[in-house]
Protein backbone atom coordinates (compact mmCIF):
# COMPACT_ATOMS: atom_id res chain seq x y z
CA UNK A 1 0.00 0.00 0.00
CA UNK A 2 2.79 2.40 0.92
CA UNK A 3 4.61 1.64 -2.31
CA UNK A 4 1.43 2.43 -4.27
CA UNK A 5 1.20 5.85 -2.60
CA UNK A 6 4.85 6.64 -3.27
CA UNK A 7 4.51 5.63 -6.93
CA UNK A 8 1.27 7.63 -7.26
CA UNK A 9 2.89 10.74 -5.81
CA UNK A 10 5.82 10.33 -8.19
CA UNK A 11 3.40 10.05 -11.12
CA UNK A 12 1.64 13.24 -10.03
CA UNK A 13 4.88 15.18 -9.76
CA UNK A 14 6.07 13.94 -13.17
CA UNK A 15 2.87 15.19 -14.80
CA UNK A 16 3.41 18.66 -13.38
CA UNK A 17 0.97 18.42 -10.49
CA UNK A 18 2.60 19.59 -7.30
CA UNK A 19 1.22 19.11 -3.83
CA UNK A 20 1.19 22.18 -1.68
CA UNK A 21 1.00 22.17 2.09
CA UNK A 22 -1.92 24.12 3.47
CA UNK A 23 -1.25 27.14 5.60
CA UNK A 24 -1.17 25.96 9.22
CA UNK A 25 -3.62 28.64 10.34
CA UNK A 26 -6.35 30.42 8.42
CA UNK A 27 -6.12 34.25 8.38
CA UNK A 28 -8.68 34.66 11.18
CA UNK A 29 -6.56 32.59 13.54
CA UNK A 30 -3.45 34.49 12.53
CA UNK A 31 -5.21 37.78 13.32
CA UNK A 32 -6.39 36.50 16.69
CA UNK A 33 -2.90 35.26 17.52
CA UNK A 34 -1.43 38.66 16.62
CA UNK A 35 -3.90 40.25 19.02
CA UNK A 36 -2.85 37.82 21.75
CA UNK A 37 -6.16 35.94 21.69
CA UNK A 38 -7.03 32.35 21.03
CA UNK A 39 -10.39 31.32 19.54
CA UNK A 40 -11.42 30.10 22.99
CA UNK A 41 -10.79 33.57 24.47
CA UNK A 42 -13.35 35.14 22.17
CA UNK A 43 -16.19 32.80 23.00
CA UNK A 44 -18.46 33.53 25.96
CA UNK A 45 -17.82 31.21 28.87
CA UNK A 46 -21.47 31.20 30.04
CA UNK A 47 -24.89 31.01 28.47
CA UNK A 48 -26.38 34.43 27.84
CA UNK A 49 -29.25 33.73 30.25
CA UNK A 50 -26.76 33.19 33.11
CA UNK A 51 -24.43 36.09 32.39
CA UNK A 52 -24.69 39.40 34.27
CA UNK A 53 -27.38 38.44 36.80
CA UNK A 54 -27.14 41.75 38.72
CA UNK A 55 -27.74 44.04 35.76
CA UNK A 56 -30.35 41.67 34.39
CA UNK A 57 -32.33 41.81 37.63
CA UNK A 58 -32.21 45.62 37.79
CA UNK A 59 -33.19 45.91 34.13
CA UNK A 60 -36.11 43.49 34.48
CA UNK A 61 -37.46 45.10 37.67
CA UNK A 62 -37.28 48.56 36.13
CA UNK A 63 -39.09 47.46 32.97
CA UNK A 64 -41.87 45.78 34.98
CA UNK A 65 -42.38 48.81 37.23
CA UNK A 66 -41.76 51.72 34.84
CA UNK A 67 -41.81 50.42 31.26
CA UNK A 68 -39.01 49.99 28.77
CA UNK A 69 -38.79 53.66 27.76
CA UNK A 70 -37.93 54.73 31.33
CA UNK A 71 -35.21 52.08 31.77
CA UNK A 72 -32.71 52.83 29.01
CA UNK A 73 -29.96 53.33 31.61
CA UNK A 74 -30.39 49.79 32.98
CA UNK A 75 -30.85 48.26 29.53
CA UNK A 76 -27.58 49.83 28.35
CA UNK A 77 -25.78 48.73 31.53
CA UNK A 78 -26.89 45.13 30.96
CA UNK A 79 -25.86 45.21 27.29
CA UNK A 80 -22.45 46.59 28.25
CA UNK A 81 -22.02 43.79 30.81
CA UNK A 82 -22.98 41.16 28.21
CA UNK A 83 -20.46 42.58 25.73
CA UNK A 84 -17.78 42.45 28.41
CA UNK A 85 -18.61 38.74 28.85
CA UNK A 86 -18.00 38.19 25.13
CA UNK A 87 -21.55 38.25 23.75
CA UNK A 88 -22.26 40.12 20.50
CA UNK A 89 -25.42 42.03 21.37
Amino acid sequence: MMLFLVNHLQDLSETGMHLQAKSPDPPIRQGLAAAGLTPDDTKPKKKICCACPDTKKLRDECIVEHGEAACKKWIQAHLQCLRAEGFKV
